[in-house]
C-alpha cells in the first residue's frame, strides 16, 4: 500500500503541475480547430500558433502555466512524431535521396563554421560560440545541452545560447513560410529542405511546415530528423576541440576533458523509424494507421498551441543588440546557404533526388 500511495501522490503532483497549462493549450487548440473549419484556406494549425502567441503574451501570460505548456510542446510533439511513423513508408523517408543527405551534411557544416566565425568576430568567447554552433546546426536546446559538458561551458553561456537560438528559430519559423512562398511557390522539395534544413528545433520545423501545408510539414520533419541523428557526430567532434582561448581550436589538449555527455539518438526518432519500417512491411492495418494519423494530428495541434504560448515578446526584446545581431547573422547565413544548396543540388540536379 505504501508504494501505491507514493505512486498516486507522484501522479497527483504531476497532474497539478502540468494540468493547468495543458488544459489551456487544449482549449486554444479546440478554438483554433473551430475557426479553422470556418476558414479552411488558413487551417486550424495556423490559428493554433497565432492564438497561442496572442494568449501567451496577454491574459494567459502566467508562470503557473509554464510546466504544462512545456509538456504540451515537447512531449506531445514527440508522441506525434512517433505516431507519424505509422502513417509513412520508408520509401517516403528515403525519398530525400543522396541529394538530401548531402544537403544536410553541407548545410550543418557551413552553419557550424559560420556560427563560430561570426561569434569570434563579434567578440564572444570560444565556448559560447561553440554552443551557438551546435544549437543552430542541429536541434537547438537539446544540442546545446549535449555539447555544453564536453566543452565545459558554464550555465550562463548555456542559458544565453539557448535563448538566442530559440529567438532566432522563432523568427525564422514565422518568416520561412513567406520566404519559401516567394522563392519557390511552396514547391514541396525546396520548401521542405529550407524549413527542415535551417530551423533550430523540431517544434519550429513542424509549426513552420504546417503553416504551408501537411505535405511540407511531413517532408520538412524528415529532413529535420536526419539532422538530429547527426547530433552524435557533432558531440564527438566538439569533444576534440580545445577550449583554451590561448591555443588553437584543434590544438592537442594538455589533459583530457572532464566534461562528459551522454548522447544518443533521441527515443522518438527511433520510435518513428520503427513504426515506419513496420508500416512499410504492411503490418499495420489501415484502420490503425488512420487512427494513428488522427491522434498524431490532435497531439500536434495542441503542441502548436503550446509553441505559440511559449513565444514571449518580452524574451524576444530582452537580449542585448550584440547577442541578437549574432543570432540574426547566423540565421541569415543558414537561409542563404540553404537557398544556394537547394539550387545546386535539387533544382540544378547535381545529385539525383
Amino acid at each position: 500500500m505504501g508504494k501505491i500511495s507514493v505512486w498516486v501522490q507522484k501522479w497527483t503532483d504531476m497532474i497539478k503541475d502540468i494540468g493547468p497549462g495543458f488544459l489551456v493549450c487544449l482549449a486554444v487548440a479546440v478554438v483554433a480547430k473551430g475557426i479553422g473549419m470556418l476558414v479552411p484556406a488558413v487551417g486550424g494549425a495556423t490559428f493554433a500558433i497565432f492564438l497561442g502567441i496572442l494568449a501567451g503574451n496577454t491574459f494567459l501570460n502566467r508562470p503557473r502555466l509554464d510546466k504544462g505548456t512545456k509538456f504540451s510542446e515537447s512531449r506531445l510533439l514527440e508522441y506525434s512524431i512517433v505516431l507519424m511513423g505509422a502513417t509513412l513508408s520508408m520509401g517516403k523517408v528515403l525519398s530525400v535521396g543522396v541529394g538530401g543527405l548531402v544537403f544536410i551534411v553541407i548545410q550543418m557544416t557551413v552553419t557550424i563554421m559560420a556560427a563560430y566565425f561570426i561569434g569570434r568576430k563579434l567578440g564572444f568567447a570560444r565556448k559560447f560560440s561553440l554552443l551557438m554552433c551546435a544549437g543552430n546546426a542541429v536541434c537547438g536546446s537539446s544540442a546545446i545541452g549535449s555539447v555544453a559538458p564536453v566543452v565545459e561551458a558554464d550555465s550562463k553561456d548555456k542559458g544565453l545560447s539557448i535563448t538566442i537560438v530559440n529567438v532566432t528559430g522563432t523568427v525564422l519559423m514565422l518568416l520561412l513560410p513567406v520566404v519559401t512562398g516567394v522563392i519557390y511557390g511552396h514547391l514541396l522539395l525546396p520548401t521542405s529542405a529550407m524549413i527542415g534544413g535551417t530551423l533550430q528545433s523540431i517544434g519550429q520545423v513542424i509549426a513552420s511546415g504546417k503553416l504551408v501545408n501537411d505535405s511540407v510539414e511531413q517532408m520538412a520533419t524528415i529532413f529535420k530528423l536526419i539532422r538530429i541523428i547527426f547530433l552524435v557526430a557533432v558531440v564527438l567532434v566538439f569533444s576534440r576541440v580545445n577550449t583554451d582561448e590561448s591555443k588553437g581550436l584543434f590544438a592537442k589538449k594538455e589533459r583530457a576533458s572532464t566534461g562528459k555527455a551522454k548522447v544518443g539518438i533521441p527515443w522518438f526518432i527511433i520510435g518513428f523509424f520503427i513504426l515506419c519500417v513496420v508500416n512499410s512491411l504492411h503490418l499495420i492495418p489501415g484502420a490503425v494507421s488512420d487512427g494513428a494519423h488522427w491522434v498524431s494530428g490532435q497531439f500536434e495541434i495542441i503542441a502548436l498551441a503550446a509553441i505559440g504560448m511559449r513565444v514571449k515578446f518580452k524574451t524576444l526584446l530582452s537580449e542585448g543588440p550584440k547577442a541578437m545581431l549574432y543570432g540574426g547573422l547566423v540565421g541569415l547565413c543558414q537561409v542563404l546557404c540553404a537557398a544556394g544548396l537547394i539550387f545546386v543540388i535539387f533544382q540544378w540536379g547535381v545529385f539525383p533526388f
